[in-house]
Order: structure tokens, then sequence, then C-alpha cells
């Protein structure tokens, strides 16, 4: 496998739900993930336009604080009928100066409300991974993963974070939330990036 799987790799998130899903995905592949708060790394700027953008501003910072290989993640949910919206703005598009931990509460209920008046559902979370050896690493590895399903009004489960209790998979007839996480891993946007950046380094070898 690749040298850089020997080494750590820091992870450039201060999310609790990302840091327990990417601790969960990468404790089969023998990596060992860092997150930058671990090092006292502060969050970067995420002020661009695209998940790639984000996750590679990201990376970039945390690979530069500590001086080891990072990985980042941007990710989001994309709804058709807001042309793509929440997308890189998922995490704090109804953000005001309230409390943080109202935050996904906030998020869901701006989007069923957005979603009050029309018919089209169709949704897919997106996550886009980039790794860079070091930080000014002019070969970044770029992974992505898309997650489609529908956004149903009334939450179900108890699982997950984020819009997990109203992103509904008609094909299980259940929502994200409502999935077991080893499930949920196997075919989420962010285990799909995960594996698809396993892949990329796997041939660095």
């Amino acid at each position: 496998m690749s040298s850089l799987l020997a080494k750590k790799l820091i992870l450039a998130s201060g999310n609790p739900g990302k840091l327990r899903e990417f601790c969960q995905l990468c404790e089969p592949l023998g990596w060992q993930i860092v997150p930058q708060s671990a090092l006292g790394i502060s969050e970067a700027e995420e002020p661009h336009g695209t998940f790639v953008e984000n996750a590679l501003a990201k990376a970039r910072h945390a690979a530069r604080a500590s001086g080891l290989p990072a990985f980042a993640d941007d990710s989001g949910i994309c709804v058709e009928a807001l042309g793509g919206a929440p997308g890189v703005h998922s995490a704090r598009y109804a953000e005001t100066a309230g409390n943080r931990d109202t935050q996904d509460a906030r998020n869901n209920a701006k989007l069923i409300a957005a979603l009050q008046a029309n018919a089209d559902r169709r949704a897919h979370y997106t996550c886009v991974i980039v790794l860079v050896r070091h930080a000014d690493d002019p070969e970044p590895l770029i992974a992505e993963g898309r997650w489609h399903g529908e956004i149903i009004d009334t939450p179900r489960g108890d699982g997950g974070f984020g819009y997990d209790p109203y992103f509904f998979l008609r094909t299980l007839n259940r929502t994200a939330a409502e999935l077991p996480a080893a499930e949920k891993n196997k075919i989420s946007h962010r285990g799909l990036a995960l594996a698809a950046l396993a892949a990329l380094l796997k041939r660095e070898a």
C-alpha cells in the first residue's frame, strides 16, 4: 500500500458527526487518523462556492499547521428543486446568532419550508474528499461520492446527523437516520468517497 498509509493522516474537521463516521470508516483500513483538534489546529475558512475548493483549503491548512499529510471533506445536501441548494452551505443553511446545538433543527426547518409547495423532492448528498501529502502538494488526491434520495416532510429515525432524518431512501423504505451505522457507511456519500480515496492510494503503492 502507499507509504502515506504508514504515516499519521490529519483529519481536517471539527464536526463531531463527521469525526465519528470517518473513524468508523477508516478503522478497517488501518489508517491512523488524528483529528486536527487533537493538535490544537483551528478550523480553516470555507469561503468557496464548490465542495472541492473548500475541501482543498481545509486539507492544506491542516497539513501546513501539522507538517503531516492531511485530508478533508466538504459535503452537503443538494436539492434539485432548489437549484442545488443548500449545497456547500448545508451546515450553515439557517445560521443565526443562536445556539449551534440547534443548528441541525433550524437547517431542516428551513429546508422543509422551502419545499412546502414543491412536489419535486429529489436530492442527493455529495462528499468530496481531498488528501494532500504536504501543504503545497501540486497533485492532491480527490475523491467524490454521491448518495441519491428524496426529502420527506416528517423526520424518521434518531441516528446520523444533519439532514439524515429527512433524507428518504425509497429502495430501502428508510431514512438515513434509520440505518445502522455499519449499513449507512457502506452506501453513504462519505463511505463511497472514502472507498474511492482508498483506491487512489492503492494505485500509488
